[in-house]
């Protein structure tokens, strides 16, 4: 099986989109060979609350247990448990180049508009292909959005390993068939997102049965009632996409279902779909947040086993680049 890495951050609350993009797909796909991150490191590049976020940490860690995410089959762990993370990063931005970092379309959407921009949103993307290589990662489930990222990881990688020798494995981008770009609900060309400010037009985990069927009935749609996907009505495309991701059902089948039927109709099914495609989790997820420790101890044993390959993998860069050989000093995990 190949080995895949992907990472989530705890900013934000758990909405729909990451579940159907990423959260649920890795709970399906789980294998030992897969590798699971909490990228704590990562929410810090802007202003943040250190309550907030040891909190939303653990609140993201619960949810994907919920999901089923096994840390007897996967490895699941804090970032910055693992302190090879920040050391591999430091060695990959002396890979990397000005020109490449700059091109990152997420970096420029970001900075736009701001007086000041921390280095480390600059630099957010060395780390994530520090994230990545680290643990020889074939395959990054990720959204659209990130395929950027995942190439300039590639690009690093090559670099490295010709300057240095062969050392990294270069990965490569798998997106999901339905539901890789979920759209926030009344700002139907943004992307659901945990930083947009878009409260009804974002499926939170841990919304209510009744709010979540309040937001789909309110959901945008299009001009006229015709239950179809097309580019000029993009609101009723991103809730076929939606129906398909979380029934399984083609988004054509759908379309046929409901020919003639109208959106009321339509979107009464499709919230039904979704309470209960979340149902599960959102129960499990109550049962969990009664019992931090056992979530905490989760991680630590995660930590344990990501930090037992990340050692092995910088002990190879440190060689190749000529630090000189020493003990590292390492804290336990806490």
């Amino acid at each position: 099986m190949a080995r895949v890495f992907s990472g989530i951050q705890p900013s934000g609350d758990v909405h729909l989109g990451n579940y159907v993009g990423a959260i649920n797909r890795w709970a399906h796909d789980q294998r030992p060979e897969h590798t699971y991150c909490i990228v704590d490191l990562h929410a810090i590049t802007a202003g943040h609350d250190p309550a907030t976020l040891r909190a939303k940490t653990l609140d993201l860690a619960t949810w994907l247990l919920a999901a089923g995410l096994d840390p007897d089959v996967c490895t699941l762990f804090v970032q910055s448990h693992v302190p090879e993370h920040a050391e591999c990063s430091w060695v990959l931005e002396c890979t990397a180049t000005m020109g490449e970092l700059g091109r990152m379309v997420q970096f420029k959407q970001r900075a736009e508009g701001r007086d000041t921009v921390p280095v480390g949103l600059f630099t957010y993307p060395v780390l994530q292909a520090a994230d990545i290589l680290l643990y020889h990662a074939e395959e990054v489930p990720v959204g659209a959005d990130q395929r950027q990222h995942i190439e300039l990881t590639r690009d690093i990688a090559h670099r490295f390993n010709s300057r240095f020798g062969e050392t990294f494995t270069l990965p490569r981008a798998t997106l999901p068939p339905a539901g890789a770009r979920i759209m926030d609900l009344q700002l139907v060309d943004k992307k659901m997102s945990k930083s947009l400010d878009s409260p009804q037009g974002t499926l939170l985990l841990d919304d209510s049965e009744a709010t979540t069927r309040k937001k789909l009935l309110r959901a945008v749609t299009d001009s006229g009632t015709e239950v179809r996907a097309a580019p000029d009505k993009p609101g009723i495309t991103n809730l076929l996409d939606l129906f398909a991701a979380v029934t399984g059902a083609e988004v054509a089948a759908l379309e046929q279902h409901y020919d003639g039927k109208g959106y009321g109709a339509f979107k009464g099914d499709l919230a039904e779909a979704v309470n209960g495609f979340l149902r599960p989790v959102r129960d499990r997820h109550a049962e969990l947040a009664a019992d931090p420790g056992a979530v905490a101890e989760a991680l630590r044993k995660g930590a344990a086993k990501a930090q037992e390959v990340a050692s092995q993998t910088m002990a190879v860069v440190r060689e190749r680049v000529g630090f000189l050989a020493g003990t590292v000093a390492r804290s336990p995990v806490e």
